[in-house]
């Protein structure tokens, strides 16, 4: 046989082969055999320069045909193979003119947004941040506070006790007096942080919440200095407009004591007073109790509740939508 006759007959069985072809695997392992660098095509023209120099024209010519028609009938029938896959898997065709999907991607939370606004603006103040442990002794939580043993607010129904002498703490103050027994005056932080009380949860109570405890100690503390710092704050978190009040109040850890409030603006155009949380000049026992002078040294705490001001400024009417994670909420802030 001659070689004109191979090339003739490699068109044919190539074609045929080719017709019977329907995926993409049977395809590509159709080229590797007939068109591929070590394949039957390939062959046939690498014994071109065996042929007579007479023949050469007319054998290199059917060769360079058949090579050119196998090529186009492999595009031909890979552009089929492909519609057809895409036929058979619409859910899986990817229009490449279509515009692309804006990846969604995600924030602080707004309690987190928050008690970062709050510490920056405290900050500025000159007050630094301190930590302290979410499970707490009873001594940090009741009696270095100058809590009575009798006190109800030590009341087994009002805490959430792990044993006798440990529990979850109930008010960031634990954070203070561990503060005061590692340093001497002058102090000047606030404690920002989770708080735990057995109340019933309902849209302006939870079993948990944030609080955000503040303490200054030094020589000469008055009064005066609560009431600014806590105005300045109240200003510039609420906005300038707003207006504060402090009324008298009572704390085991404070004398004087008082409560802050801020007048609210409500939807319709009435206003009312909310309070924001309390405040007074350390106690002198809590001082005597880390080891102060209280002859020398005075000083102030206040604590507020976090989600009482997130509420307040977004115009949130439940506390609950602040815990129960439900993105359509959270995507407002």
């Amino acid at each position: 046989m001659s070689l004109l006759d191979e090339i003739r007959g490699l068109h044919e069985r190539a074609a045929a082969e080719l017709e019977a072809v329907a995926t993409g695997d049977a395809l590509e392992a159709w080229r590797i055999k007939y068109l591929g660098m070590k394949g039957a095509v390939r062959a046939v023209m690498d014994r071109l320069k065996e042929v007579p120099k007479a023949e050469k024209p007319a054998i290199g010519k059917a060769a360079n045909a058949m090579k050119m028609a196998l090529q186009a009938a492999f595009d031909a029938r890979a552009g089929r193979v492909a519609r057809s896959a895409g036929a058979r898997g619409q859910g899986e065709l990817v229009d490449v003119t279509l515009p692309g999907r804006r990846p969604q991607i995600g924030h602080l939370h707004v309690l987190a947004q928050t008690i970062n606004e709050i510490c920056d603006i405290f900050g500025r103040m000159g007050f630094t941040i301190a930590y302290g442990p979410e499970v707490e002794d009873e001594r940090h939580n009741f009696q270095a506070l100058n809590i009575p043993i009798e006190h109800p607010a030590r009341d087994e129904l009002d805490n959430f006790y792990i044993d006798e002498q440990t529990m979850l703490r109930s008010q960031t103050s634990t954070v203070q007096i561990r503060v005061m027994e590692a340093q001497q005056p002058p102090v000047r932080i606030i404690a920002p942080g989770r708080v735990y009380r057995p109340d019933t949860v309902d849209a302006t109570h939870s079993f948990m919440f944030q609080q955000v405890e503040g303490l200054y100690v030094d020589e000469g503390v008055t009064m005066a200095d609560l009431k600014s710092c806590l105005d300045q704050f109240c200003k510039t978190y609420f906005g300038p407009e707003v207006a504060t009040r402090f009324r008298p109040g009572f704390f085991p850890f404070t004398e004087p004591s008082g409560e802050v409030d801020m007048l609210f603006h409500n939807p319709d155009g009435s206003t009312r007073w909310i309070e924001l949380g309390g405040c007074g000049m350390v106690h002198p026992n809590v001082l005597a109790g880390v080891g102060y002078d209280s002859e020398k040294y005075t000083g102030y705490a206040f604590g507020l509740g976090i989600e009482r001001m997130v509420m307040r400024k977004h115009g949130i009417a439940d506390i609950r939508l602040l815990f129960e994670n439900d993105v359509r909420f959270l995507h407002q802030f």
